[in-house]
């Protein structure tokens, strides 16, 4: 797997992800979600320079132009609910894509909460086949959430192209993924890398629960 860092180099990004870690800018829930949805549109772009292109003729009011334009047929999936403000992003760049969405939930399988399961619910997305899915969701933590979303979207079809995307990582999340595609095929954008997991699998520094940071907390 190629591994992208944005915040390894300079770029109004980071700012954007700066004011998502910040706990006296996260009290605004609509900024929060904005500035996701911000980050969504950098990646998109960036991640657009991947894409396969060819010429094409445009017919203008006074004339032909050539255009070189992606070829690809992309869907954008996503995992609720936290994942819906980074999907937002990206289909406002890529807005003739498809898009597909799981319901992926975490919970603790031990009182002190240290063992970490997720649960797949729900999915609704259209035909895989030799499509170019763009797999985006904000935190990946253990991984294990990326890991059931891909499998769980892969009961729709094969695609031609995985690229994925989240805001921030850890590096177990990372590595985690990098041992699920050894390959040079698929890539991973971050945002941002962070170096640990907490005991109850929350990334550190990270930004705390994206999900309840844009829409609320949840019972």
């Amino acid at each position: 797997m190629k591994i992208v860092n944005l915040s390894e180099g300079n770029s109004l990004l980071n700012q954007y992800v700066a004011e998502l870690r910040d706990v006296h800018v996260q009290k605004d829930r609509m900024r929060f979600r904005r500035n996701i949805e911000r980050i969504g549109e950098i990646m998109a772009y960036e991640m657009s320079k991947a894409l396969t292109y060819s010429v094409k003729q445009v017919q203008t009011p006074l004339g032909t132009a050539t255009a070189s334009t992606h070829d690809d047929k992309i869907v954008i999936a996503t995992v609720f609910r936290a994942g819906l403000p980074l999907h937002t992003g990206f289909l406002n760049m890529f807005d003739h894509a498809d898009n597909a969405f799981v319901s992926a939930f975490r919970f603790y399988k031990d009182d002190e909460h240290h063992i970490v399961d997720v649960h797949i619910e729900y999915i609704a997305a259209p035909s895989l086949n030799d499509r170019t899915l763009l797999l985006v969701d904000p935190m990946l933590a253990t991984g294990e959430s990326m890991e059931l979303a891909w499998k769980a979207f892969l009961t729709k079809g094969r695609p031609a192209k995985l690229q994925m995307a989240c805001v921030i990582a850890s590096q177990q999340g990372v590595e985690h993924m990098a041992e699920l595609f050894p390959g040079d095929d698929v890539t991973l954008w971050c945002a941002a890398i962070d170096p640990v997991l907490d005991e109850h699998k929350y990334i550190v520094p990270g930004l705390g629960d994206a999900g309840d940071l844009s829409f609320g907390e949840k019972l």
